[in-house]
């Protein structure tokens, strides 16, 4: 296509034939998705915005529109996507200037986030109502992530092959695309998730039971296409026989960790167990538990200075 003829494209058009083009098969599928939905907000909101005439004033307003309705990291995702194509667009000569120079990025005010998980009374109290047969089934699933803290697509991805019982572990170094009915093997979220988990004694003796005569490489938890809601649906039965508060599959991940840290567990530790990619990232989850941890630190250093005198 001539550049003069790419410079009265639309902005979405040019948009769209970017990803096409430098994006699809580079990238996961899960964010390949979330370039489409930008490609589809630019149609919305600015559906004759052609890329010649693209400038600081309608970028920005572009970004004002969007933010309307996301909250600040939200739109400040949104616009790195843009940037990229508009980027390419300078450098092949299409667009004249950067408008994206100087950029403010707005949104909603986050919603407040709370966690829920459980203490580990009430953990213990939903182990007791699992239905823990001598065949996989979903409750084996549902107490393999309370003693991992796995991912659910991680777990689902899990195969024979991925259990070391000599050493007891188990390697995660991919996920289970449960979102597409054709299913599939898929990456890990980043290299930080490729990681060992340790596997308490009970549980790998348990789990070497169950996988023994299964196929090496096949999941062991997939038949069929996989739901979450199915998952979430069992688990919420299981809370209710327990009287215990609901909690989601992704909650009992929260619990693993929370149970942890209380434990004394260091957050570096908890970090590559959970196959986060950074500290800050474990510390910004857990926040409130690591302040409730810090309160009570300060009462013991207390203690300890007055029984001292």
């Amino acid at each position: 296509m001539e550049k003069k003829k790419i410079s009265t494209q639309l902005f979405h058009e040019y948009f769209g034939e970017w990803i096409e083009l430098y994006k699809v098969g580079a990238i996961r599928t899960v964010t390949l998705k979330k370039y489409f939905m930008s490609k589809k907000r630019i149609m919305e909101l600015a559906p004759d915005l052609k890329i010649n005439n693209l400038n600081r004033k309608n970028y920005q307003k572009l970004l004002n529109d969007y933010a309307l309705t996301h909250e600040r990291q939200t739109t400040m995702d949104f616009h790195h996507q843009l940037k990229g194509a508009i980027l390419d667009a300078i450098e092949e000569g299409i667009i004249g200037q950067d408008p994206t120079r100087k950029t403010v990025i707005k949104g909603k005010l986050p919603k407040e986030k709370k966690i829920k998980f459980l203490n580990q009374f009430e953990v213990q109290a939903l182990f007791r109502q699992l239905n823990l047969i001598d065949s996989i089934n979903w409750d084996w699933f549902i107490l393999l992530i309370a003693k991992t803290g796995m991912r659910f697509s991680e777990a689902l991805a899990l195969t024979p092959n991925d259990f070391d019982f000599s050493n007891q572990n188990i390697k995660v170094e991919k996920t289970w695309n449960y979102k597409s009915p054709e299913g599939g093997f898929h990456p890990t979220k980043n290299e930080s998730s490729k990681r060992k988990i340790q596997l308490d004694w009970q549980t790998a003796m348990q789990f070497s039971q169950l996988i023994k005569n299964l196929p090496n490489d096949e999941p062991i938890f997939v038949k069929e296409r996989v739901f979450n809601s199915t998952i979430n649906n069992r688990l919420q039965v299981l809370c209710n026989k327990a009287d215990i508060p609901n909690i989601t599959i992704h909650s009992l991940r929260h619990t693993h960790a929370s149970l942890l840290l209380f434990a004394g567990v260091s957050i570096a530790s908890v970090a590559r167990r959970l196959g986060h990619s950074s500290m800050s990232t474990t510390q910004e989850t857990y926040l409130h538990i690591i302040h409730e941890l810090e309160n009570q630190d300060s009462d013991k250093i207390m203690r300890h200075l007055a029984a001292l005198m």
